[in-house]
């Protein structure tokens, strides 16, 4: 079936083009978009990273120290969705035919596993602070800390409104977000103990930052491990989708169908399609690849045969 191959993807070429060049419009608007929103919040985090550590300094207080390392670790964390960002939308080379984009999901790993650091990082310090309470300044906390809710939050609600079309960026707003709830967390902790004294106050704050992190990010790890290793992504459902395509007109039956992500963005899809007669080729392609082109599927391989060269493959079953 070879030279139908052909056939079909030369005769219903411009129509793809055009629907493809559209979706790559608005992808490449949605990425300049998302890199600007990038740029800002390093140059921000980076800006209130060194101004937290030198009140660390000048209050000789460890908690601000030790927040401005962790925050230093997520201005390293928005770099990364950056460098995974350019990756997903990298071209292809002789070696490399799909670019570099599968790099963006090992990057939403990496992400997700220094995020779980982190976690312990500040549960370790938590428990360690129950023993020795830490004696702080209440005051300059207070502010520094006021201004960390302020970046990381306006951070976090700019990367919350792309947060759903990528995973690295979900990643990038997981660590602003925590961010933000350590800050404020640090900010009721200074209040009540510049009030009270009470200095247990601080680690049981921090603790409870923790899981509330720990939860949030478990999603982010299992989606970026299930995504390395070639797993349907999340929102698509092979046999609803074959359902789909088999109730298209002209096809008898789907089978060898597979969904994988290309990055963390794109997803792409094969599969074998038998229909009544060759002459139906250009239709049902034409037909299957709008369905799916509709579902968000934008790479998609079909392999079309008639019921006759059906099953000259012994593993070949009417099975998906």
């Amino acid at each position: 079936m070879e030279h139908q191959h052909e056939h079909t993807a030369h005769g219903h070429h411009d129509h793809h083009d055009h629907l493809g060049h559209h979706h790559h419009h608005h992808h490449a608007h949605a990425i300049e978009r998302l890199s600007t929103i990038y740029v800002v919040a390093v140059a921000l985090n980076l800006t209130f990273v060194i101004v937290e550590a030198a009140a660390g300094f000048i209050g000789n207080s460890l908690g601000l120290l030790s927040d401005a390392g962790h925050n230093l670790s997520d201005v390293f964390s928005l770099l990364l969705a950056m460098v995974a960002l350019k990756l997903a939308s990298s071209h292809a080379t002789k070696r490399y035919t799909y670019g570099h984009r599968k790099a963006s999901v090992l990057i939403s790993l990496l992400n997700a596993i220094i995020l779980l650091v982190a976690v312990g990082a500040i549960i370790v310090e938590s428990i360690g602070k129950f023993f020795n309470p830490a004696e702080v300044n209440g005051t300059l906390i207070i502010w520094t800390a006021t201004v960390g809710i302020v970046i990381n939050g306006l951070t976090a609600w700019a990367l919350s409104r792309q947060q759903q079309h990528d995973i690295n960026t979900r990643g990038a707003f997981l660590h602003m977000l925590a961010d933000t709830l350590v800050s404020i967390g640090v900010v009721v902790s200074g209040i009540v103990i510049k009030y009270t004294g009470w200095t247990i106050v601080d680690p049981i704050i921090g603790i409870v930052i923790a899981l509330v992190i720990l939860v949030s990010t478990w999603n982010l790890l299992s989606e970026s491990l299930r995504m390395s290793t070639d797993a349907v992504p999340e929102g698509f459902d092979v046999d609803d989708i074959a359902q789909k395509i088999e109730s298209q007109e002209g096809v008898l039956n789907v089978h060898h169908l597979h969904i994988w992500p290309i990055s963390t963005t794109e997803t792409a899809l094969t599969c074998h399609i038998v229909i009544p007669e060759a002459a139906m080729l250009e239709e049902v392609t034409d037909r299957v690849k709008h369905l799916l082109d509709d579902l968000g599927i934008h790479h998609s391989t079909l392999e079309l045969e008639t019921r006759s060269s059906h099953c000259h493959e012994h593993e070949c079953s009417s099975t998906h």
